[in-house]
C-alpha cells in the first residue's frame, strides 16, 4: 500500500509541475479571468488545490499552515504560488515516505473545515481523498486552459509512469 501512495505523491508533483508549466503562459489578466469554473479562475483553482493540501496535511500531521477558507487566495502572484506548490509537493513526498504500513492502517481525528464536526477515520482512505481531490481540480484547471485558448497538457497517470521518474511505478 505504501508504494501506491509513494506513486501518487510523485505523480502529484509531476502533474502539478506539468500543469504549472501550461499555466505559466497565461497573461496576468488571463490568470485571474473568471472562466466559469468552480473557483472561477486559474488563480482561484490553483490556490484552492494548495489550500486543501495544506488543510489535509495539517490534519494528518498537526503541523504547517492552516488556511481559514477554502476560497482564499493565498498567493496572487503566479511565481509565488508555484514556489509554494513546489515546496508543498516536496513536503507531501517526504511525509508519505516516512509512513509505515501500520501508519497507513491507523486512524486519525480532525475537525472538518465547513461544519466543524469531529471525524475519526483511517489514514489510507483519507490519503486517497487527498490525491483524488487534487486530480479533480487539476481537471478544472485543464479546462480553464482550454477556455483561454491554450492547449492543456496531458496529465494522465500513465504519462507520468512513462517518464524516467515514473518508470519505477509502472
Amino acid at each position: 500500500m505504501k508504494k501506491h501512495f509513494m506513486m501518487m505523491a510523485a505523480y502529484n508533483k509531476w502533474a502539478n509541475q506539468t500543469l504549472y508549466d501550461g499555466a505559466g503562459v497565461l497573461t496576468d489578466e488571463e490568470f485571474v479571468r473568471d472562466t466559469g469554473a468552480f473557483f472561477a479562475s486559474m488563480e482561484g483553482t490553483l490556490n484552492h488545490i494548495l489550500i486543501a493540501d495544506l488543510l489535509w496535511l495539517h490534519r494528518f500531521t498537526g503541523t504547517g499552515e492552516l488556511p481559514d477558507s477554502l476560497e482564499a487566495v493565498l498567493y496572487d502572484d503566479f511565481d509565488e504560488l508555484r514556489d509554494a506548490r513546489e515546496g508543498l509537493d516536496e513536503r507531501i513526498i517526504e511525509w508519505v515516505g516516512g509512513l509505515s504500513d501500520a501508519d497507513l492502517m491507523g486512524r486519525f481525528t480532525y475537525v472538518t473545515a465547513t461544519d466543524l464536526k469531529t471525524v475519526s477515520q483511517r489514514l489510507a482512505p483519507a490519503m486517497a481523498n487527498l490525491f483524488n481531490h487534487q486530480t479533480h481540480h487539476r481537471g478544472q484547471a485543464h479546462m480553464i486552459l482550454s477556455v483561454l485558448g491554450e492547449t492543456p497538457p496531458s496529465l494522465d497517470l500513465i504519462y507520468f509512469q512513462r517518464t524516467p521518474g515514473g518508470h519505477e511505478f509502472a
